[in-house]
C-alpha cells in the first residue's frame, strides 16, 4: 500500500519560480541563522537548503459577547488558528519543495495593517535544513518537521538524541467582562483582587495551553519544549488572545551520549 502524498497549502507561482532556481545550477542557500548557529546545524549533520515562508491575509469576522459575560469568542479563536495553519502550512509546502527535513528558527509574526480594517496577516518564516546523513527526518506524515528553536538548541536537543516533530500552538480569544459602576466605585483607593478578571484570564490562558499540549499529542510526541504564552490585543480593552506555542520533540537515539556542559567566563564587564 503507498502512503498518500501530505496535502500542503497552495504556493504562489512566484515562490514555486524561486525555489526551483534555488535548486537548479550552482545552488546558493539563504538563511537566517547566525555563524554560531549555522556551524552548529553543521556539526549536527544538517546543511541549509534556503530560507522559506508562508503567509495568509485572513478577515475576521465580527462575534458579539455580552458586557458583563467573560466568555470565549470561539468564531475569531478559529480565525485566528485557521491563519496560522495556513501560513505554516505554505512554509511546509516551500521547505518540502526543496527536499528538506525539517525548518529552523521559525518565527510566526501577526501583521495588522491601518488600511485595512478587521484584516491581519500572518507570516512564518525560517530556514531549511536537510540531513546529511542520507536518512530521513520528516514526520510520520511526510511533512517536514519545524520548531521556533535556535540553531544552538537544535543542536543540543540532537546532542542528546532528540528530534523536533512540529511547532505546536493553542489560541485563545477571549472576552473579559466589563465591572459594573458600583463595583469600580467600590474599590477606589482600595487595594484588592478582581476576581472577575482573575479568572477570565486564568481561564483564557489555560484553554491555550491546553490546546497546545493536545496538539503535541496528536503527533505523538513525547513532550513539549520551549513552550511560552503570549498575549495579542486586537479587538479592544476587554478582548485579548493568548497564543500558546512550543516544539513538540521526540527521543529517537536513547542510547546517544549527552554533551558535557562546560564553564566560559566573558572578559567584558
Amino acid at each position: 500500500m503507498t502512503t498518500p502524498a501530505p496535502a500542503y497549502a497552495p504556493l504562489p507561482d512566484t515562490a514555486r519560480g524561486r525555489l526551483d532556481n534555488s535548486r537548479s545550477g550552482k545552488p546558493c542557500f539563504t538563511s537566517d541563522l547566525s555563524v554560531n548557529e549555522f556551524v552548529l546545524v553543521g556539526q549536527a549533520g544538517f546543511e541549509p537548503l534556503g530560507m522559506v515562508m508562508g503567509t495568509s491575509v485572513f478577515h475576521v469576522g465580527i462575534q458579539s459577547a455580552g458586557w458583563k459575560v467573560s466568555q470565549e469568542l470561539g468564531y475569531i479563536s478559529q480565525a485566528m488558528y485557521s491563519a496560522r495553519e495556513l501560513a505554516m502550512s505554505r512554509m511546509e509546502a516551500e521547505a518540502a519543495q526543496l527536499g528538506a527535513d525539517g525548518v529552523l528558527g521559525v518565527v510566526l509574526r501577526p501583521m495588522d495593517y491601518q488600511f485595512f480594517a478587521d484584516v491581519i496577516e500572518f507570516v512564518a518564516v525560517g530556514t531549511a535544513v536537510r540531513s546529511t546523513d542520507g536518512r530521513q527526518y520528516r514526520n510520520s506524515d511526510g511533512k517536514p518537521f519545524t520548531t521556533p528553536l535556535s540553531g544552538q538548541d537544535f543542536w543540543t536537543l540532537w546532542q542528546h538524541g532528540w528530534l523536533p516533530r512540529r511547532l505546536v500552538l493553542g489560541t485563545c480569544v477571549y472576552h473579559v467582562a466589563h465591572q459594573s459602576l458600583r463595583q469600580t466605585l467600590s474599590r477606589i483607593g482600595t487595594n484588592a483582587e478582581l476576581p472577575n478578571f482573575t479568572q477570565a484570564l486564568y481561564d483564557a490562558r489555560e484553554l491555550a495551553m491546553s490546546r497546545m499540549q493536545y496538539e503535541g499529542q496528536q503527533v505523538g510526541a513525547d513532550g513539549i519544549v520551549g513552550s511560552r504564552v503570549d498575549d495579542h490585543r486586537f479587538w479592544g480593552e476587554h478582548a485579548i488572545e493568548f497564543l500558546a506555542t512550543g516544539t513538540a520533540v521526540n527521543r529517537i537515539r536513547p542510547d546517544s551520549t549527552p554533551a558535557q556542559p562546560s564553564m566560559t567566563l566573558p572578559l567584558s564587564g
